[in-house]
């Protein structure tokens, strides 16, 4: 029996030699012998119900999903090799005894106290193509974070508070991180209960009080700066409305959407920054040839036109998502 791999309803399944099925990131029960969680953002969890899928994730991903709800408790089988893959605290992608590589979502340069993702050698990588297209490129890290503090520090010369925002998982404790140095920090409170969980699991991140807290107390002020850091969400949003209207408050956003200059009038933000938690393109490129697969399968964002990409390189590639409904055999297992 061979190798093979179909996208159906519930996404991604590979069907190994032996017969057992795993489900990649499903999104519903589909009655795999396995089921693997690759992180904890809410577009890759779902209700258990009534699945009898083993599941494989990593201890940080249960922790994480059961604080937002999503109660799971992940392990590790005989046959898999979980990956970081950098995305957030967590995140893994799946190597199968079948030299099947999942990434997951991916990340490949270090950021604060993520280190930067391992690409293993894999004879099929399954690998997401979120900014899969040329001229998604990133700035560095640190030249990001170089204009940021040069922003705050002119704001906070003239007495002007600045709300950070990221999502509230991920992105948000990296500004945390990242940010910290700055006095006084607040938090929304989706934040600090994330920030809550990274603590846990042993990420120094610094102990800020929280929005509501801030607002019960006070601690708020039109009349001096300090730093929000929130959730990323749009500038005609209640909440930063009111950072606004009452504390005149700038905003800065961080996406990788940001590489496109209209982004933040679209958001309704002062400022935005491409920061991503995932690959850019030719990071995306590196990935894959730092794998060197003999077949590749793109998935999400632009998979079509990463797999065009790679097939002008000489890599066999294709977007999976095309293959609806139907199973494709891995000849490099035959």
């Amino acid at each position: 029996m061979q190798v093979r791999v179909s996208y159906g309803k519930s996404g991604i399944t590979v069907h190994q030699k032996d017969g057992t099925t795993v489900a990649l990131d499903p999104s519903r029960p589909n009655g795999c012998d396995y089921a693997f969680v690759s992180h904890a953002h809410l577009d890759h969890l779902h209700r258990k119900g009534n699945s009898t899928s083993k599941l494989i994730a990593s201890k940080e991903t249960s922790m994480i999903a059961s604080a937002r709800g999503y109660e799971m408790q992940g392990n590790e089988y005989d046959g898999f090799e979980l990956v970081d893959t950098g995305h957030i605290l967590g995140s893994r992608g799946l190597l199968t005894g079948e030299d099947v590589y999942y990434t997951g979502d991916l990340s490949t340069r270090e950021r604060a106290f993520l280190k930067p993702a391992r690409m293993p050698k894999a004879k099929t990588l399954i690998i997401e193509s979120t900014f899969g297209k040329a001229g998604y490129s990133f700035p560095a890290t640190d030249e990001i974070t170089h204009n940021v503090n040069r922003i705050i520090s002119d704001m906070y010369d003239m007495g002007i508070p600045v709300v950070l925002m990221g999502y509230a998982l991920g992105k948000a404790q990296l500004l945390t991180k990242m940010f910290g140095h700055w006095d006084p920090v607040f938090v929304h409170d989706s934040v600090a209960k994330m920030n809550n969980v990274y603590s846990d699991l042993g990420v120094d991140l610094k102990d800020a009080v929280t929005y509501t807290e801030a607002e019960q107390k006070g601690l708020l002020s039109k009349r001096r700066p300090w730093i929000m850091i929130a959730p990323l969400m749009s500038g005609r949003s209640s909440f930063v409305q009111d950072m606004k209207v009452k504390y005149g408050a700038i905003t800065i956003g961080f996406s990788g959407w940001a590489v496109d200059s209209q982004y933040p009038y679209r958001m309704g933000l002062d400022y935005a920054f491409p920061m991503s938690d995932h690959c850019d393109y030719s990071e995306l490129v590196e990935a894959v040839r730092r794998c060197a697969p003999d077949k590749v399968y793109t998935f999400h964002g632009f998979a079509g036109e990463f797999a065009g990409s790679l097939k002008k390189m000489g890599f066999d590639a294709e977007p999976i998502e095309k293959r609806n409904g139907r199973a494709m055999s891995l000849d490099s297992f035959s």
